[in-house]
């Protein structure tokens, strides 16, 4: 029997694969041509998408009924805000991003959209919507980190093979492992009313990674 989260990737199958196999940034990145310049372009708008990555796990620390579920986001949240922020800093000091200049980025139409997606359904849905929500992004990179850290030819010291092993440890996979889960829970137990429209919310937030990869291909690019 195929689990809800698969059924979730399988009803947006092209967009999936577009937004985290065939798209020319995460190509690049992993056979380790991406341009500083893209790359760049994405970290400072990816700092600005993890603040309000934060605020949206936060809401869902809260609104969480046991007390096991608000463990679980509440050390997703500490991870995120007082480790991977931090390490997110210092990848950027190491690749000539001021940290003012950080800052004080400006955020593009593509971070501003997938971003009030995300807490405008963390404020107005329940912690099973931002599950939901957060899904595509965790599971996303999840896939990305563990497919090109099993290919061999990059420079370990390059900053697309530090990136990459950035989202192949395993902490980041156990909190994907226990989202997937969660999710598939919900399956199991919500109404087909309820389905519809967690499935609704994973393909907006699916086609906003697409968009976001978007962005950071053309925006970040000096050609």
């Amino acid at each position: 029997m195929v689990s809800f989260s698969e059924d979730l990737k399988k009803s947006c199958l092209d967009v999936w694969e577009l937004a985290h196999e065939h798209h020319p940034f995460i190509k690049s990145m992993g056979d380790g041509t991406l341009s500083l310049d893209r790359f760049t372009y994405f970290m400072k708008q990816d700092y600005l998408f993890l603040i309000d990555y934060c605020r949206v796990v936060a809401l869902a620390t809260a609104k969480s009924d046991r007390i096991s579920t608000m463990g679980k986001w509440s050390k997703l949240l500490d991870e995120t805000l007082n480790i991977e922020m931090d390490l997110h800093r210092g990848f950027c000091t190491d690749i000539g991003i001021n940290i003012l200049d950080l800052d004080e980025t400006i955020p593009s139409a593509a971070t501003i959209n997938y971003t009030n997606h995300l807490v405008r359904t963390a404020y107005e849905g329940d912690v099973n919507d931002i599950a939901v929500s957060l899904l595509p992004c965790q599971w996303g990179y999840d896939e990305i980190g563990r497919r090109f850290y099993s290919l061999d030819g990059l420079n370990p010291a390059s900053f697309h093979a530090r990136w990459i092993l950035g989202y192949n440890n395993p902490a980041y996979q156990e909190m994907t492992i226990w989202l997937r889960e969660y999710v598939d829970s919900l399956g199991n137990i919500s109404s087909e009313i309820s389905r519809k429209k967690m499935k609704d919310i994973f393909h907006k937030s699916t086609q906003h990674e697409l968009t976001f990869w978007e962005d950071a291909w053309n925006a970040g690019s000096t050609d």
